[in-house]
């Protein structure tokens, strides 16, 4: 995108802020119910308007960071650059084939790039023959593997190596993580020639967490040979918006609100209470300002530091004021990386947690790196030939191990909603 087409975004996205504060601030004592839900109505629609943009303004940020253009020249196929020779046939394109018109259609050099390239799978999730590769042993590219992640991110906060704190293991076996918190002690002022206070008051106290690796996967896609081989349609970008949808929407929820028991222990069950609303259909400003406050200082001024709600409370936040009539969400600088904030904080939305209501906990806040996510490997698929043959289908199934844990409970509080 070129550099007058983003200013030009940027602009409008401030306009269409400064434009919903206007029109928020048209409710007054004398709006009738009619008029407040009117005004509301087109509030919500330019803030939507807004996020759209700022959406893709990030997405372009991001592609910048990493070098993403798309314009560079292509070369002729099988041409080098300079005085490099011509190298082996990439992974991607002999797996693509592999899938497409299978093992009998690969020359020696390009089996020969499968078997250098494979990862080393557990022999019980080996597809049907342990030796034999062409009984579907064969892993997604690790390239493809990467996309996974990335959409696995896409899809949830909790995935986010930016947000919450990452653990990557090569094995699954138990971790049994030591905590501590000793923020009760403090020292003390010694008198001359006086003995030291030993009557264990000020022993430490250490506990445990356990980290441990639960596959997830994310079901048989089936997909017909006739497909494979008569379309154009890139397999590989395909596949890693299918498996990444399902697994960035399972991860993200489990890691938020998962039960602890034979699953991820998710923030939000982790998290303690931190305040209860008067209502149980509402928040306010100043319980949110309650909530924040809830929280040690310390944890608040950590970086990753920030709220988590989901999207249709943050609809309902963005139409609080403080006790002076400002509005409690800032708008954001995408272009000097500075995020909208919330009180002065950053924030996330997580689809995962639960809407404002009875009994509900609709906000958390709080120190996120204190919520470690342990991922096992990387992403791993299947492709299994054999077993659909009679229905000329190949079948792909994709597999994800990791678990999450909260290891200070103070460091995250949530927000609950009064009972009905």
């Amino acid at each position: 995108m070129k550099f007058s087409e983003i200013t030009k975004l940027r602009e409008r996205a401030g306009e269409l802020a400064t434009e919903a504060r206007a029109e928020l601030d048209k409710i007054t004592d004398k709006s009738t119910d009619g008029e407040i839900k009117e005004i509301e109505g087109r509030f919500d629609q330019m803030m939507a308007d807004h996020d759209k943009i700022m959406s893709r303004l990030e997405r372009e940020h991001r592609l910048a960071n990493v070098g993403g253009s798309s314009e560079a020249p292509e070369r002729p196929e099988g041409e080098a650059r300079g005085d490099e020779p011509v190298s082996e046939p990439e992974y991607r394109e002999v797996f693509s084939k592999l899938l497409r018109y299978g093992v009998a259609s690969l020359a020696d050099e390009e089996r020969s790039v499968l078997l250098k390239n494979r990862q080393e799978l557990p022999e019980e999730m080996r597809a049907q023959s342990i030796g034999t590769d062409s009984a579907g042993g064969y892993t997604v590219p690790d390239e493809f593997s990467g996309q996974i992640e990335k959409s696995l991110k896409m899809w949830g906060p909790m995935w986010d190596g930016g947000i919450v704190r990452e653990l990557n293991t090569s094995n699954g076996r138990r971790i049994d993580w030591p905590t501590v918190d000793d923020t009760a002690n403090t020292g003390r002022i010694k008198a001359e020639n006086a003995a030291v206070d030993d009557d264990n008051s000020d022993d430490v106290a250490f506990g445990e967490k356990q980290l441990d690796a639960y596959v997830y996967d994310t079901g048989m896609v089936r997909v017909p040979i006739e497909l494979l081989q008569d379309s154009a349609f890139d397999l590989n970008t395909l596949m890693s918006d299918l498996f990444g949808e399902r697994l960035g929407r399972l991860a993200n929820s489990v890691l938020t609100t998962g039960t602890g028991s034979s699953q991820p222990n998710g923030v939000v069950t982790a998290s303690a209470a931190g305040k209860t609303a008067a209502s149980a259909t509402a928040i306010t400003a100043d319980e949110l300002i309650d909530l924040l406050h809830s929280v040690d200082p310390a944890y608040r001024m950590s970086p990753r530091s920030r709220w988590m709600f989901n999207d249709s409370t943050m609809a309902a936040i963005r139409k609080l004021k403080d006790g002076d009539g400002n509005y409690l969400w800032q708008l954001g600088d995408i272009r000097n990386g500075e995020p909208a904030t919330i009180l002065g904080h950053a924030y996330a939305v997580n689809q995962a947690v639960a809407s404002i209501g009875a009994a509900a906990k609709p906000v958390i806040f709080g120190d996120f790196s204190k919520y470690v996510v342990r991922k096992v490997n990387g992403f791993q698929m299947i492709t299994l030939r054999e077993r659909y043959a009679e229905m000329f289908q190949v079948g792909l199934v994709g597999f994800k191990r990791f678990d999450g844990e909260l290891l200070n409970t103070a460091a995250v509080k949530h927000l609950v909603n009064a009972g009905s």
